[in-house]
């Protein structure tokens, strides 16, 4: 407690040491606050990131946390359970019990990816379950892809997916079957339509190979592709009175994110979010861009 930072980042992924990285060669105290949990710790490699292309995640945060102390930036593990306001500023309670103040807070704490509850869906989250056809796509190309559906924003899936292979299915799982316009361009496509619940995944000298339907019918994949319900680590943010808003697409929502401008700049003076707790569709390299615009707002 004897030391005030300027800025405290709240999380340690690419947003956060971005913006950490700035600051500190701004010449403002900093401290970035982690836990140790990267959304994408279960890839293998990250994608579609200028210059690093391929880099794992892990080897990344490494680089950037050595970058970001070589210009005098500290690092602190653990998990902060709230914040106050502390006269102009802000003080954190972490789950070590020792308080922290801050002049600013930089929060990149990110979202979390809720799956549905299939058996042995989660397991393979990362390595072939998947989401993002930018981040994933290349990586299967003219594999047999599934897309598990889980609203109705699984037709377009499809048709994304389509692009990188000739063999995709469309797994119903618990959805309506598509109306005759949309069968017939499914169809057109050679996208295959398949009913019924999905009741697991199958998994095979650790592959996928497939997943076993309700009916006890086996259908052979080599990927499985579904949206995931998109929720912010926001807990702290909502004890600072700053409340997710949800983000539709069309007309489904597909999750929830901080609301800020362009800067990052929260509602609440002195607070500014970035990456995915503020833009759940911020892919790696977006997430660092995101902290150094917040980084040079703050400063």
């Amino acid at each position: 407690m004897d030391e005030t930072y300027d800025v405290v980042v709240v999380g340690g992924g690419a947003a956060g040491l971005s913006g950490a990285l700035a600051l500190s060669r701004a010449r403002r105290s900093v401290l970035v606050i982690d836990s140790g949990e990267p959304r994408n710790a279960p890839a293998d490699r990250i994608h579609n990131y200028l210059g690093r292309e391929g880099t794992p995640p892990g080897e990344l945060l490494a680089v950037g946390r050595a970058e970001v102390a070589g210009y005098g930036g500290q690092f602190r593990t653990g998990r902060v359970r709230s914040a106050t306001r502390d006269d102009d500023g802000f003080q954190l309670s972490l789950d070590d019990g020792e308080p922290v103040r801050a002049r600013r807070l930089l929060v990149t704490t990110g979202l979390t990816d809720e799956l549905p509850d299939v058996p042995g869906l989660a397991q393979r989250w990362g390595r072939d379950v998947l989401h993002c056809p930018y981040c994933h796509g290349w990586e299967v190309r003219d594999r047999r892809i599934g897309i598990l559906a889980t609203g109705p924003l699984a037709v377009h899936q499809a048709e994304m997916w389509r692009q990188w292979s000739s063999s995709v299915l469309l797994l119903l799982h618990d959805t309506p079957a598509p109306d005759a316009e949309t069968a017939e361009r499914l169809a057109a496509r050679s996208i295959t339509v398949v009913p019924g619940p999905v009741a697991a995944v199958e998994v095979t000298d650790d592959a996928l190979t497939g997943v076993r339907l309700a009916d006890g019918r086996v259908v052979a994949l080599d990927a499985i592709v579904v949206a995931t319900r998109l929720t912010p680590r926001a807990d702290l943010l909502v004890g600072l009175g700053l409340a997710p808003e949800e983000v539709t697409m069309g007309e489904h929502v597909i999750g929830a994110q901080i609301p800020a401008d362009p800067t990052g700049a929260t509602a609440v003076p002195g607070v500014w979010v970035a990456g995915n707790v503020a833009d759940l569709r911020g892919q790696v390299i977006t997430s660092a861009g995101a902290g150094l615009t917040a980084a040079a707002a703050i400063n």
